[in-house]
């Protein structure tokens, strides 16, 4: 008996391991829920897709929601150093997109609390109204193989957190014609105060 199409696709999806193909989206509980939905949309500038009094959906790209959140006034607001997720990160494709991003940020007033080069990545963080971190970065290796590798190196075992930088200094030597070869090494001319920047 010849299997069918149908059987033949169902077999070769039991015979590998079955990842998720994309992460989809995040919810999160607000005790401010205006305020946090609004800072959202400037981070992401992003455009509601559905709201109403107690959850409001978002988007930044194709997908029908990126983000939720939930009218929870009377929810605890998080203590400093809780259990849980940390942060959630982003990619860009360039320092250009991601300076460019810094930029927007800057002239809505919001400020990001953290800048570092990892080392893999560049990234600025940001926290949001309630004490999430959100993360954007710029992969610092074009093939994921070579910023795996770094983790494997005297450098990450010196100093696994990363170099801080002056993200205003790195936007002046982007638009002074440094390529993203060179902003992306670790302790250029941007780099700012200590070599190992705490989590804030």
């Amino acid at each position: 008996m010849i299997p069918t199409p149908a059987a033949q696709a169902a077999s070769a999806v039991a015979d590998r391991p079955v990842v998720p193909f994309k992460m989809a989206h995040l919810v999160l509980r607000c005790a401010d829920y205006r305020k946090v939905v609004n800072w959202y949309l400037i981070v992401f500038d992003a455009r509601v897709v559905f709201e109403n009094d107690m959850v409001t959906f978002i988007t930044f790209d194709d997908e029908h929601h990126r983000a939720a959140f939930v009218n929870t006034p009377d929810a605890p607001v998080k203590a400093p150093g809780h259990a849980g997720i940390d942060h959630v990160a982003y990619s860009f494709r360039t320092i250009g997109e991601l300076l460019v991003h810094y930029e927007r940020l800057k002239a809505a007033s919001v400020q990001p609390v953290w800048c570092i080069n990892h080392g893999p990545t560049t990234s600025i963080y940001y926290r949001d109204p309630e004490g999430t971190m959100i993360e954007f970065q710029v992969d610092n290796y074009a093939d994921p193989a070579d910023a795996a590798a770094f983790f494997h190196t005297p450098t990450f075992t010196n100093n696994p957190l990363g170099i801080e930088f002056n993200p205003d200094e790195m936007v002046r030597l982007w638009r002074s014609g440094k390529s993203d070869a060179e902003l992306s090494v670790q302790g250029t001319a941007a780099r700012g105060g200590a070599p190992v920047g705490p989590i804030p």
